[in-house]
């Protein structure tokens, strides 16, 4: 913390001790007490969850209130669609505007949380798919599609940024057409997103030369 802080003064960075809080994610069953963090001489407030650029994290990793937050944000934008569908837009149109002020919503941060999330967490937001393709007329991506796609597309733009913290990660094996796959001991850093972003590269079609 100290560190922190003297980083910040250098850099011109002023912090804030009162819009500062401490999460504290810890998986034993009986985690020893910490003593509280002192920031510029003030107590900085410990807390259960945190929202961190639209998406809310809780210090169990569990994504229930992230997921009705985004289900209710969604539906409140149907509203708009079946608006428009009333007058009269063409299909493509309205296409565009769930992609854009919709779909955009239920894909918020979704390489995080998705392979985490509960069947019925996953379900609520499936519903909402389902509610626009009524409205629209026609099949859209499903939530799993979304899921995969978007991994694989940030996947890929990480294993071709040599910069990138994660890059060391995709490992090709000596055939050069796969990659190495990332060793877990628990479903928790299995189903996290490396992991399985290694795996869905993996499982891609070959493109053909």
């Amino acid at each position: 913390m100290d560190r922190l802080v003297s980083w910040c003064s250098t850099n011109n960075l002023e912090l804030n001790s009162l819009k500062t809080v401490e999460m504290i994610v810890d998986f034993r069953k009986d985690p020893a007490p910490r003593p509280p963090v002192i920031l510029c001489d003030s107590p900085v407030t410990s807390v259960e969850s945190f929202r961190f650029l639209g998406t809310t994290i809780t210090k169990k990793l569990k994504w229930e209130q992230n997921i009705r937050s985004l289900t209710k944000k969604a539906q409140q934008r149907m509203y708009f669609l079946q608006q428009l569908k009333k007058f009269l837009l063409p299909e493509k149109m309205l296409v565009n505007f769930y992609t854009a002020i919709i779909e955009s919503i239920l894909t918020s941060s979704i390489t995080v949380w998705f392979t985490a999330a509960t069947a019925r967490g996953k379900a609520k937001l499936q519903r909402v798919i389902h509610s626009a393709e009524k409205v629209i007329g026609c099949s859209l991506p499903s939530l799993q599609e979304l899921y995969v796609s978007r991994s694989r597309r940030r996947a890929a733009k990480i294993a071709a940024d040599p910069s990138h913290p994660g890059n060391e990660l995709f490992r090709s094996l000596p055939s050069g057409k796969r990659l190495r796959a990332i060793g877990a001991r628990t479903s928790r850093h299995k189903n996290s997103f490396f992991p399985t972003a290694v795996s869905l590269l993996n499982s891609a079609p070959l493109t053909p030369r």
